[in-house]
């Protein structure tokens, strides 16, 4: 998979305010699990609210790939017959991933301790990204992997015959490789324990207690330590996925950009690991209410409404960035339109994401009249505040979908419309980011 096709330019040009309820879809992270360890249980899972992305579609076509049975009923709604825990059978041709690095993350870990190998490849942007980070773990399992030159896709992985159990302080704040090994761990003999410094994201350990699995966290003088008990038989689940607060980060910076603005976003995913973009933009004075605080299918939610309003700059939290890693894109180009510098630190994975984001937003933005500064692990960002961001710039989306949405909500605040050269990525997280876009009233043309 060389790309996703031929280049699709889009130009948002500021207009009137963006209004009404958005729909957000389900949350990408949970989607992925929900498909992986339905493949893993006994029995059928069934799942309502799944993203139907391309990355989430990937991730079902390689389950199915490995012996599970994955079927759509509806819009979302999707069933799988598990073979589990350790009942992977050897595919029968190369796992395309697509642009996903979670999709080939986790799945690499969910088969790296069985007794066959796969081989895992992806698009461009994907092909470039680093994947040391997970087959360095799994070989301690003792999987084997070969790829090229830099432990990048295309790789071949083959799973341990007779795996041991891992103890692993993961070396970066990942909630994908603590996943992988955690994924792994489930056909290990014994216990396999991750010890992460700073938390990451946590429902793959959520999950995974709720299919069955014995997971225990605990704090300890290393860090936040997971132990999972492995070998165990899963039960198959009904999940409901929340909607995923990523993607609702979009229209959030759209309708507090667009003057007038107000949107209600219903059952938006809180997980406090996931949350750190909403904490920040309450410091920055974003107009945002979290009405009808609940639980659904295990994970905090709440309905937003967002109404316009000026934005001051901050400095975020170095600590914060594990709950926002994928939320810098969006903040950017809000920060690009406060009143003052904010200041983002401690965030050195942006460089090895699906594009290196830091330089991606920073060329961006100095296209578009915004003063930027960056440095290895760090950038900030000087807001225009009340004289507006000139805009009139096409920006390179580099394949990264998040980069793409960025530019098109700070091209709805702009003097001049902001183009991005391709938008064709949007599809792999967020499909419906577009018509949605369009109902509130956003002037998105391409």
């Amino acid at each position: 998979m060389a790309g996703h096709g031929e280049a699709q330019p889009m130009r948002a040009t500021a207009g009137g305010p963006l209004r009404g309820v958005a729909e957000i879809p389900g949350d990408k992270s949970v989607s992925h699990r929900s498909l992986i360890l339905g493949a893993l249980a006994v029995g059928e899972t069934s799942i309502t609210g799944l993203l139907e992305g391309q990355d989430v579609l990937d991730t079902g076509k390689a389950m199915a790939a490995f012996g599970a049975t994955v079927e759509r009923d509806g819009p979302g709604a999707w069933r799988v017959q598990g073979v589990g825990v350790g009942g992977f059978r050897e595919p029968e041709d190369v796992i395309d991933c697509g642009n996903s690095g979670t999709g080939v993350r986790l799945i690499m870990g969910a088969m790296a301790t069985s007794d066959l190998t796969a081989t895992f490849t992806g698009d461009a942007s994907l092909r470039s990204r680093p994947m040391g980070r997970v087959t360095d773990p799994l070989a301690l399992f003792g999987a084997e992997a070969r790829g090229r030159r830099g432990g990048r896709l295309p790789i071949t992985l083959t799973g341990a015959a007779a795996p041991v159990p891992v103890r692993y302080a993961t070396p970066v704040a990942s909630a994908q490789v603590k996943s992988a090994v955690l994924l792994a761990g489930l056909n290990a003999p014994g216990e396999t324990v991750v010890i992460e410094k700073e938390a990451t994201r946590d429902h793959t350990e959520r999950m995974l207690a709720g299919f069955g699995a014995e997971v225990r966290v605990e704090a300890t003088a290393e860090g936040r330590a997971v132990t999972l008990v492995g070998q165990p038989e899963l039960r198959p689940q009904r999940i409901a996925v929340p909607r995923d607060p990523s993607s609702a980060a979009f229209p959030v910076a759209a309708a507090l950009l667009a003057p007038g603005s107000e949107v209600r976003l219903p059952g938006i995913g809180l997980n406090p690991t996931r949350a750190g973009l909403y904490d920040t933009l309450v410091e920055m004075g974003a107009a945002i209410e979290f009405a009808d605080r609940r639980e659904e299918g295990g994970e905090p939610v709440a309905d937003l409404v967002v109404r316009h309003g000026a934005l001051r700059g901050i400095e975020v939290p170095p600590e914060r960035a594990a709950s926002m890693i994928d939320e810098y894109p969006i903040l950017a180009a809000l920060a690009a339109t406060a009143e003052g510098r904010t200041v983002m630190r401690g965030v050195k994975e942006l460089r090895v994401k699906e594009s290196d984001r830091i330089d991606a937003m920073a060329r961006g933005l100095e296209a578009c009249g915004v003063e930027v500064e960056e440095g290895p692990d760090w950038f900030v960002v000087h807001g225009r505040g009340a004289d507006g961001v000139p805009g009139g710039a096409t920006v390179a989306s580099r394949l990264d979908h998040r980069i793409a949405m960025a530019f098109l909500c700070l091209g709805l605040a702009s003097r001049r419309p902001v183009t991005v050269d391709d938008a064709g990525p949007i599809v792999t997280s967020f499909p419906s980011f577009v018509p949605l876009m369009r109902a509130l009233g956003a002037d998105l043309s391409g």
